[in-house]
């Protein structure tokens, strides 16, 4: 039996799917025979309602010097982040004199940039040296270290209480995150709060994205599982608002226990996620067969193009990729290459997979007959940039919201 992270009851993994490298470990080839795997299995807690990795690597494999995500790099998310900024400042802060905002995960400084520009104390805490030196050169206001408790006592110290602790896709990433909410509960000030947003269980049920799924996300969180973590620690979750990034994510905004009004959202929402049998066990069994059931039925419309001899690329190396195709099997057999624009992964090699990752000039020069989309949370922003691809003849395999071609 494993323990639950949150609550510390017993759980039986509902569901391994097989060896996993690092999801973001683009590699050269001279590694390949030192790359990491580990078994990536998946479990449901009935007593707490939390969806999670049972095998959890370091997180110094995952966040460091070589980190090959940064967000800046999508224009889409950088207007979302500074509609998140504008929310917080707006709808929290108000008039408040001096504010102090502290962001966990701060990556390139895409959120923090907007209260910087504003003049706003700010803190950016970023684990990965070579994003977090991006920020500094933007002027943000950024160190090098991983959040808890210690690190919460010594900010404020330093600088006092904060008056909103704020993330985004990154709680989900903390394995040890009853530590993370102590720091935030000393971190925050008494009318101060806590909005984080990450990929939202609910979505990845009803979708079938297990992409989602990878060594990053320890955590893929619903109401229920939130509520009972942060009350853990006498703070309770206000409201909640639906986002379309990543497929589907849950903002989720937080309080000291009795301060704040508690939006009718949150019970609305409740009541919907036990409609979708979110907080039963079962729920996760029939994931477990949708999860299989979209595998087969992905590879049979890419073995049957590659058998009429055409050529099929992989566009944008993301993170989720990386559990697509290892859990389904697909290598250089079926993908030519998969194209990006982010110069850290380019001319290096898929996690697992060791297909090659090429600069996305290389689609342009020479189109495929059909691309694999990786990047579907950005698929507007992508088809609009590549109608000359769709004009001569183009097609997209899709694997979200259904597996089509179209």
């Amino acid at each position: 039996m494993k323990k639950c992270l949150v609550c510390d009851h017993d759980y039986e993994p509902f569901m391994s799917f097989g060896q996993m490298p690092i999801a973001n470990g683009f590699l050269s080839k001279e590694n390949f025979n030192i790359e990491y795997f580990f078994e990536m299995e998946v479990a449901f807690c009935n007593n707490c309602k939390m969806f999670q990795l049972v095998n959890i690597p370091e997180r110094e494999k995952m966040f460091n010097e070589n980190y090959a995500f940064f967000s800046g790099t999508s224009k889409n998310m950088a207007m979302h982040f500074e509609k998140f900024s504008s929310h917080v400042l707006t709808d929290y802060i108000g008039d408040k004199k001096d504010p102090f905002i502290v962001e966990i995960g701060s990556n390139d400084g895409i959120m923090l940039q907007n209260f910087a520009k504003k003049g706003i104390r700010h803190l950016g805490i970023e684990p990965s040296e070579n994003v977090a030196m991006v920020a500094r050169e933007k002027g943000i206001n950024t160190i090098v270290e991983f959040f808890d408790k210690t690190l919460a006592e010594k900010i404020v110290a330093e600088n006092g209480q904060a008056d909103a602790f704020i993330a985004a896709n990154v709680m989900c990433h903390i394995p040890y995150i009853k530590s993370i909410v102590e720091g935030i509960k000393y971190l925050v000030k008494p009318d101060g709060i806590v909005m984080f947003e990450d990929p939202y269980l609910g979505n990845v049920i009803q979708q079938t994205t297990y992409d989602q799924i990878y060594d990053e996300h320890t955590f893929l969180y619903s109401l229920h599982s939130i509520k009972y973590l942060f009350n853990l620690f006498d703070l309770e979750l206000i409201d909640i608002e639906p986002q379309e990034t990543h497929g589907g994510s849950m903002r989720y905004v937080i309080a000291h226990k009795g301060v704040k009004e508690i939006s009718i959202n949150v019970s609305r929402h409740l009541e919907l996620e036990k409609e979708l049998g979110l907080d039963r066990p079962e729920t996760y069994e029939q994931f477990k067969l949708n999860c299989e059931n979209s595998k087969k039925s992905l590879l049979k419309i890419i073995n049957g193009i590659r058998k009429e001899g055409k050529r099929i690329v992989g566009y944008a190396a993301t993170s989720k990729s990386t559990t697509i195709m290892n859990f389904c099997g697909i290598t250089k057999e079926h993908l030519d290459y998969i194209c990006d624009t982010t110069p850290i992964k380019q001319n290096k090699f898929s996690p697992g997979a060791h297909i090659p990752v090429k600069p996305h000039e290389e689609f342009q020069k020479d189109y495929p007959e059909y691309a694999l989309l990786f990047g579907y949370n950005h698929s507007k922003e992508i088809m609009d940039k590549e109608q000359a691809f769709i004009k001569q003849g183009g097609k997209w395999i899709t694997y979200t919201p259904k597996i089509e071609i179209i």
